[in-house]
């Protein structure tokens, strides 16, 4: 093999892309263990909801149904489909909407949760981690908690650059979205 063909052989494949329609036909009800979003014509995928990750859901849940918000029709709602630009489709491990964006959504109209969370797993890139929180600022959402389950830590945004780092004890608010969220970062991962 020539040093010309060992180099043809290493470029990366061109990237097919698709477009919304093609994608919420392909990707909308699969169910092969993973999850996909779309990003300006490219399909991401990444690991679905293990186990672990999903006794985190019900924690949030269980605190979460104690709030004024709930009781005012609020929906937790783990992976829905959030149009977070007109080419940006994301679905956050949890999103939590108002009583009032319930209402729209049963009208079809997109809304952006107020309150995401992501369970961060070892697989997700720091980059991509990254990018989606500024994505999900530019959106309109007010809370992100990035979950660090093998760490035992939640990062708590208000803004991409003021954080919150919760561990132990360190109380994890919902604040100013939710503001009676409030958990221990220890009672996630108990």
């Amino acid at each position: 093999m020539s040093a010309n063909t060992a180099i043809a052989e290493q470029k990366p494949k061109a990237v097919k892309l698709i477009t919304k329609e093609q994608f919420l036909r392909r990707y909308s009800n699969r169910e092969d263990g993973f999850k996909y979003e779309f990003n300006n014509g490219i399909v991401e995928k990444t690991s679905a909801m293990n186990q672990q990750q999903a006794t985190i859901q019900g924690v949030i849940l269980r605190f979460f149904i104690k709030t004024k918000l709930f009781e005012d029709g609020g929906l937790y709602s783990p992976e829905t489909d959030m149009d977070t630009s007109p080419v940006q489709l994301r679905r956050p491990d949890i999103a939590i909407f108002t009583g009032e964006q319930v209402v729209k959504m049963k009208e079809k109209e997109n809304q952006v949760a107020p309150w995401v969370a992501e369970i961060i797993s070892p697989t997700d890139r720091a980059d991509d981690i990254n990018n989606n929180l500024y994505e999900y600022f530019r959106a309109g959402v007010k809370v992100v908690w990035h979950i660090y389950p093998q760490s035992k830590k939640v990062d708590v945004f208000t803004a991409p650059e003021k954080v919150t780092i919760c561990s132990g004890k360190t109380i994890c608010s919902g604040a100013p979205v939710i503001p009676d969220l409030q958990i221990p970062a220890e009672d996630l991962f108990a």
